[in-house]
């Protein structure tokens, strides 16, 4: 029986990876979350982990509450607990830069971290590697592109590769409206084929979560920037491919169900059966050049990989900003990719360090708020 621990167990990815503890049986040693108490000791009730996290505010509504064999922690220091259990996986699922500490103390345990935080890997991804390394650790990707790409990878050698590709569904506004300055959030918020949390839908509208997965797999996988192509695909089942030099390509085909890559990511190299129905193959399938005129944020993604040394994590942070001013209405969809870009224009020129990952993450939220300010 696997022991897993979750790190953003009452998010989308949390719940869905406790679908898949339920179908193999897993034992669930650990539980990191944030404010949803409510959900968290749900999850606690049913499968009474030595170990919960919260955010020290919602602490006291689980104190009295929870399983008389399972420790309640909080705060960065109680995930970083939980993150360094005993498991045999832990999945790395808290949203945002707040995920990157918890997600390298996992690695220091030196288990399998399955890694669906991409801000990890897109602000530090050379020093994410190098604590891997140093403790022996591994890395399986479960965002559906980056589990296609890692699929389609097996049994590849990196001189055979000529590009690999990234699907992107467009988002809600593919086809329209023209003026996407008039959109609300509630519009961006109804993606048409999966179901995520707030800030990566949002971030699908824009296609700026698509430059966040450019930058993963530029780091991930050890690919230049200009040898990751991304191709809309409006129907989302081919989730990534890869094109290799001798002309053949490869691609990883499956339905909207993230539970197929977050399984595979924990469950990696083998391949146990799961109670879905198989995916129907008939229909038309699109594949179509992503309008980066519309959607500048995906060209902002790559520029900000160019640059190089902090500017993803200045660009990072940027959206994060971003995001959650538009969600609370105080800026249009369209004014997201200019507060991106005058953070990109305007990142410092620092090398990556874990100290100025911290400095800038700072700067690039005060410059983003600033921008804001006076636009």
């Amino acid at each position: 029986m696997k022991r897993i621990s979750i790190l953003g167990s009452t998010g989308s990815i949390g719940t869905q990876t406790l679908d898949i503890a339920r179908w193999r049986g897993y034992e669930v040693i650990g539980l990191a979350a944030g404010r949803n108490w409510e959900v968290l000791l749900e999850q606690a009730g049913e499968f009474h982990p030595k170990l919960v996290s919260c955010h020290a505010e919602v602490a006291s509504n689980l104190a009295d509450k929870l399983p008389a064999d399972t420790k309640l922690v909080t705060g960065l220091d109680g995930a970083k607990a939980v993150a360094q259990l005993d498991a045999d996986v832990v999945m790395a699922a808290i949203s945002g830069i707040a995920g990157l500490e918890p997600t390298v103390a996992a690695l220091e345990t030196g288990t399998r971290v399955a890694l669906a935080n991409k801000e990890a890997m897109v602000v530090a991804g050379p020093l994410v590697w190098e604590v891997a390394n140093q403790h022996g650790a591994s890395i399986t990707p479960v965002d559906s592109e980056h589990s296609a790409l890692f699929q389609a990878l097996v049994g590849e050698t990196p001189e055979t590769i000529d590009k690999l590709v990234l699907t992107a569904s467009g988002g809600p506004f593919r086809e329209g409206p023209a003026n996407l300055s008039t959109v609300t959030p509630a519009q961006a918020l109804k993606h048409p084929n999966w179901a995520m949390g707030s800030k990566v839908t949002i971030d699908s509208a824009t296609l700026f979560n698509k430059g966040l997965e450019v930058l993963e797999a530029h780091f991930l996988f050890h690919v230049a920037l200009d040898d990751i192509e991304v191709v809309i695909h409006p129907q989302s089942l081919i989730h990534g491919l890869v094109r290799f030099k001798d002309g053949n390509i490869k691609a990883q085909i499956g339905p909207h169900d993230m539970r197929l890559p977050l399984q595979y990511g924990i469950e990696y190299p083998e391949r146990p059966q799961i109670p879905l129905e198989p995916l129907p193959l008939q229909g038309t399938w699109q594949l179509e050049t992503p309008d980066i005129n519309r959607f500048p944020s995906l060209e902002l993604a790559y520029e900000a990989g160019r640059r190089g040394g902090v500017t993803p994590v200045a660009i990072n942070a940027a959206d994060e900003v971003a995001v959650q001013a538009f969600l609370a209405g105080k800026i249009g969809f369209m004014d997201i990719p200019k507060v991106l870009e005058h953070v990109v224009l305007n990142a410092p020129d620092k090398a990556l360090t874990w100290a100025s990952i911290t400095e800038v993450d700072s700067w690039a939220r005060k410059e983003a708020e600033g921008f804001l300010s006076v636009a």
